[in-house]
């Protein structure tokens, strides 16, 4: 029995380690497609860098929604809300530094990430996600996206260098990666399925607790490099965007692939918490307008809160 168990959470680590070290060369090699482009760093984070970095987690979605197990992908998507707004933004300050935030950086997509974990509690309360549902929550990003695109602060850091010309191959390379993701994603969810029947503890608190540290790596890997960088107005929107597609886009893409049921009282309490950890990190960026060790050490400290709450 206790053989099986780590054999299983060997798995599950492996899988979770290829999903984050290929994430990390897809999130490379695309970056270097969109160097050069004329957006704000800010939105290039929250829309471009968000979604490489957040490959493991749709990757998950969908491999979780095929098997049946509907669990597994709100526990990790909702999971990934609170690691990134927390545990992934208290460490920046420890890692990279103090900096300053913008007090639109620090409201916008959070806010648009309240809503949407919002509309997502109205939508599994039923104890289903339908194609539907994960339809509406596509768009949802869709929509969230535009809005803070339309309404972007203006550059406040140097404009990204433009790459070599090597297209095809970053192509190749990003697309190679990708499939490499999905591979440890399924090997993973293929792990933790195993291991809640075999622990008997439920999927929905293995996925938010376990996995979504796992799937959140590459943000953590992504920020920090970014913020060595000088690039802060990248880490921020890497964390606030991924954050806000693991509420929208992340939980439909699995139930646009295959609809599956949800334990509707721990999706819609895991959803609660979200909301309150997202709400009071904007609320602490918003008033200070800066992001040093004390605020670090806070969102730290609601990282390990979450744990009580559930």
């Amino acid at each position: 029995m206790v053989g099986s168990i780590l054999t299983w959470a060997f798995v599950a680590c492996a899988g979770f380690g290829l999903s984050v070290v290929a994430s990390r060369w897809a999130v490379e090699h695309a970056a270097k497609l969109a160097y050069g482009l004329s957006v704000p760093p800010f939105i290039l984070g929250v829309v471009f860098f968000a979604v490489g970095t957040d490959v493991p987690e749709i990757a998950n979605s969908v491999m979780s929604s095929l098997a049946g197990h509907g669990d597994l992908n709100v526990g990790d998507s909702v999971g990934s809300v609170i690691v990134q707004i927390t545990l992934v933004l208290g460490i920046l300050p420890f890692a990279g530094g103090k900096f300053a935030v913008g007090r639109f950086r620090a409201a916008i997509v959070p806010l648009l990430t309240l809503l949407a974990l919002a509309f997502g509690i109205l939508l599994v309360a039923d104890g289903r996600l339908s194609r539907l549902d994960g339809v509406l929550l596509a768009l949802g990003w869709v929509a969230a996206t535009m809005v803070a695109w339309r309404y972007a602060p203006p550059n406040s850091e140097a404009e990204l260098p433009v790459p070599d010309h090597h297209k095809a191959l970053h192509a190749f390379v990003a697309f190679a990666s990708l499939l490499l993701v999905a591979a440890g994603a399924g090997a993973a969810v293929k792990a933790m399925v195993e291991l809640s029947t075999r622990a008997g503890i439920p999927e929905y608190l293995i996925s938010f607790f376990g996995s979504s540290v796992g799937t959140s790596l590459p943000e953590l890997v992504v920020t920090i490099v970014a913020l060595r960088q000088g690039q802060r107005d990248i880490a921020l929107g890497d964390i606030f965007g991924a954050c806000l597609i693991d509420s929208t886009l992340s939980i439909g893409a699995g139930p646009l692939v295959a609809p599956t049921a949800v334990t509707a009282s721990l999706a819609v309490r895991g959803a609660g918490v979200a909301i309150g950890a997202v709400l009071l990190a904007g609320l602490i960026l918003w008033g200070r307008r800066r992001h040093d060790r004390l605020s670090g050490a806070i969102l730290l400290a609601m990282y390990g809160a979450a744990y009580l709450l559930m």
